[in-house]
């Protein structure tokens, strides 16, 4: 019999897309370093995180002929070698630990190194998204903003414990104690002022409450303890309301910065939709955005100046980074998943994200399910059908899209509301019906008496 040719496995080896790349293992007291094993004759090292180690650790790349780096966001550690080999000139890749870890075997420091190496070397990683510096300062203004407000209501929180403790139901009578009125007759109960009859003349005129409603919700027990931790969540939350008012001085000069070379748009800026929510900037915020994005984004529904701000923090001024709305909504986990195997469909459900553009945008979605418009009418036919929470979502990714349009081809928005949205639905069933009809060997007819109009 004939020998038969022994099998061989295919050999085909993967092209390399960046022969100059190199792999960094981020930790929180060394870095470990690979590059490739020709360049060195210690082609993996291990770097301090001291400054002026990361300046040694660029030294050593730039000496090797190394020109892109690819590293894993780990924590926050990433952050100062990620910037110092950005000025240094390197092209740096940030890439999902989710992205690279599944591979067995790889336990150490030097080898998950050595891992990211090879892989960035093939081409086989994706870069995480990060807005240019300008935006990248902005965003953390912002995000530290979002901190103190949070610390800010922490102590409201405290403050209306303090009342409660004195019998004070302040918050029945005002919607927020922190209004004009509260903060009013919170300071006075502080300087020691606890008869009712004066605390209630530090109403404000546009209360809903009555003055002798609010006298009588004011008549407690003010004991000195409770008048004690009173006077100290104020204090602290006065503190916190300082430091985010600095935090307006900066974002505002960043935005100046950002549209330092930009020219105004010709059109002028359209008139006001939205009215202004608490804890917003204390400095007008549309003039600027509508310099820097060419566009008046707060004419969207359900956007108002520090939504778009927000937004514009955590997703850039540039959409060229998406190549189509999809991918945009993909990034932001907000569209439907494609888990599918043999052919069949085991999964639509949209992954889960700590995108925090993606929370604001759902945000924006309750709101605009309250609003009298198409979007509006969208989100409640959906809601009644699915379910709230995949009701947000879709009105979310809704919103997205016209956002991504809005900056990417400078789309105006035009609402054609409710009752429209309404009739092109009704249209849509109408027809659905008629087809189905057809298919059956069956005619379609209206209910003249109904008033239907449609046949």
């Amino acid at each position: 019999m004939p020998r038969t040719k022994p099998r061989t496995r295919s050999s085909k080896q993967l092209s390399t897309i960046h022969p100059d790349a190199a792999g960094l293992d981020v930790g929180s007291t060394f870095h470990v370093v690979a590059v490739p094993g020709d360049r060195d004759d210690q082609p993996v090292r291990t770097f301090r995180t001291f400054t002026s180690d990361l300046h040694q650790l660029a030294d050593w790349l730039k000496a090797v002929g190394i020109t892109t780096v690819a590293m894993e966001s780990t924590g926050v550690y990433w952050i100062p070698v990620f910037e110092i080999l950005e000025a240094r000139g390197f092209e740096v890749l940030l890439v999902n630990a989710r992205d690279a870890k599944n591979v067995p075997g790889r336990k150490t420091d030097v080898n998950d190194a050595q891992w990211l190496q090879q892989l960035h070397q093939y081409g086989l990683l994706r870069g995480s998204f990060r807005p240019r510096d300008g935006v990248v300062r902005l965003r953390a203004y912002l995000r530290h903003r979002e901190r103190l407000v949070d610390y800010a209501a922490a102590h409201i929180q405290q403050m209306q414990k303090a009342l409660i403790q004195m019998n004070v139901q302040l918050h029945h009578v005002v919607s927020d104690i922190t209004g004009l009125t509260g903060l009013r007759i919170i300071r006075a109960i502080v300087a020691g002022n606890h008869a009712p009859e004066q605390l209630a003349t530090f109403r404000d005129v546009r209360c809903h409450a009555s003055e002798e409603t609010i006298r009588e919700a004011l008549t407690g027990n003010y004991r000195p303890e409770h008048v004690f931790a009173l006077r100290h969540a104020l204090e602290i939350y006065d503190v916190h309301q300082t430091k985010i008012a600095e935090c307006d001085v900066e974002i505002e000069a960043i935005l100046a910065i950002l549209n330092d070379a930009r020219q105004a748009p010709r059109d002028p800026l359209p008139s006001v939709r939205h009215a202004k929510a608490r804890n917003e900037p204390r400095f007008e915020a549309r003039p600027a955005l509508y310099t820097l994005l060419g566009a008046d984004l707060t004419q969207i529904h359900g956007f108002g100046p520090y939504t778009v701000l927000r937004l514009v923090g955590e997703c850039g001024d540039d959409m060229r980074k998406w190549p189509t709305d999809k991918h945009f909504t993909s990034w932001l986990s907000l569209a439907p998943g494609n888990k599918i195997s043999g052919g069949r469909v085991l999964s639509s459900k949209t992954r889960r994200s700590a995108n925090r553009a993606a929370a604001l945008l759902r945000i924006a979605a309750v709101n605009v399910g309250r609003t009298d418009t198409a979007l509006g009418a969208f989100y409640r036919r959906l809601a009644a059908r699915i379910g709230k929470a995949k009701a947000v979502t879709a009105t979310a990714r809704k919103l997205a899209v016209l956002f991504y349009r809005a900056l990417r081809f400078g789309l105006a928005y035009a609402d054609p509301g409710a009752s429209h949205y309404e009739a092109r639905y009704r249209q849509r069933v109408v027809h659905t019906l008629h087809r189905r009809a057809r298919e059956l060997g069956f005619t379609l007819v209206a209910n003249s008496a109904a008033g239907a109009g449609v046949s």
